[in-house]
C-alpha cells in the first residue's frame, strides 16, 4: 500500500503523475491520492477580490488564514476543479478513479480551531473565526471499500468536523493520518522542490537520507511548507508507516523515481 500526496504548488502539472499511478496500477500496486491545491485556490480567491492571507503560528508554521468565506472559495477549488481534474486525467488514462473530500462519508474527522494564535511583525495576536482544523479519525472502511472493488480514492484536504463544519486541513498531515491508518508501507509527499534542501532553494543540497532520528535538525533546515511536510513525515513514522520519501512532482514517472530513491528518503 503506497500513500501519495501531490502538493498544488505553483508549477506542478498531474500528466506525469497521473501516467505514473496507471502503470504502477497495471503492475498491481494500491496507490491512495491525497492532492493539494493551494495556487490555485490563491489565484481564483483573489480573482475573486479575497487575495489570500498567510499566517505564522507561534510554534513556527505557515498556514491559510481560513474565514468562512475563504473556505467556500477553497472547498470549491479543492474539491471541485482540482480534484475533478485529477480524476479526468485518471479516467482518461484506464484508472477508475473516485474524487473525494474528507468531508465525504466523514472520510476525515477533526476539531475546528476557531481561534489561531500567531506572530505578525514580531508580536503574539490572536486571530478568531478561522475554519481549519486538524483531522483526529479516518474513515477507512470507507476507503477500504473502495480500494477492493477495484477504486482510486483521490482525496482533497477537506474534513468533517463534530458539528458537521466543513474544514481546512493540511494535506500533508492528511496523507500522514491517511497512511498510518491504512498501515501503508511508504507515504510519498511530492513537492515542487527535489526534496528537503540544506541550503533552500539550492537543489544541489539535497539531503538524500535523512534518519528518523535527525528529524529535528530537518525541521530546522527546512523552509517555508516544507516543515509541514517534515512534520507530517514525523507523524507517519511514528504510527508505524515504513519510510516516507519527500521528492518532485514535476519530472517524468515522479512516484517510480521516489521509490528508487529519489528525494529526501526519511526512516
Amino acid at each position: 500500500m503506497i500513500v501519495v500526496k501531490v502538493g498544488g504548488g505553483e508549477g506542478i502539472g498531474f500528466g506525469a503523475l497521473t501516467e505514473d499511478v496507471a502503470a504502477l496500477a497495471q503492475q498491481g500496486s494500491q496507490l491512495v491520492l491525497v492532492h493539494g491545491g493551494s495556487h490555485e485556490t490563491n489565484v481564483i480567491s483573489t480573482a475573486l477580490g479575497k487575495p489570500p492571507h498567510f499566517v505564522t503560528s507561534v510554534s513556527g508554521y505557515e498556514s491559510r488564514f481560513t474565514d468562512r468565506e475563504t473556505l467556500e472559495i477553497f472547498a470549491m477549488v479543492v474539491a471541485g476543479k482540482v480534484n475533478k481534474l485529477l480524476v479526468e486525467q485518471l479516467q482518461q488514462k484506464g484508472v477508475n478513479a473516485v474524487g473525494l473530500s474528507g468531508a465525504d462519508g466523514r472520510l476525515l474527522e477533526g476539531k475546528r480551531k476557531e481561534v489561531l494564535k500567531i506572530v505578525e511583525d514580531g508580536k503574539r495576536k490572536v486571530l478568531r473565526g478561522d475554519w481549519s482544523g486538524m483531522p483526529e479519525r479516518v474513515n477507512t472502511g470507507l476507503i477500504t471499500l473502495l480500494l477492493q472493488n477495484g477504486y482510486s480514492p483521490v482525496i482533497a484536504p477537506l474534513a468533517i468536523s463534530d458539528a458537521g463544519e466543513l474544514l481546512n486541513v493540511d494535506a500533508d498531515r492528511v496523507a500522514a493520518m491517511v497512511a498510518t491508518a491504512l498501515r501503508a508501507d511508504t507515504l510519498i509527499l511530492l513537492s515542487n522542490v527535489p526534496g528537503l534542501l540544506a541550503k533552500f532553494p539550492d537543489p544541489n543540497s539535497l539531503v538524500r537520507q535523512l534518519p528518523r532520528n535527525r528529524l529535528e535538525d530537518g525541521l530546522q533546515a527546512a523552509q517555508g511548507r516544507m516543515k509541514k511536510k517534515i512534520l507530517g513525515a514525523s507523524e507517519a513514522l511514528d504510527g508505524g508507516v515504513g519510510k516516507v520519501i519527500i521528492a518532485d512532482a514535476r519530472v517524468a514517472s515522479p512516484i517510480s523515481k521516489a521509490l528508487a530513491g529519489e528525494g529526501t528518503v526519511i526512516q
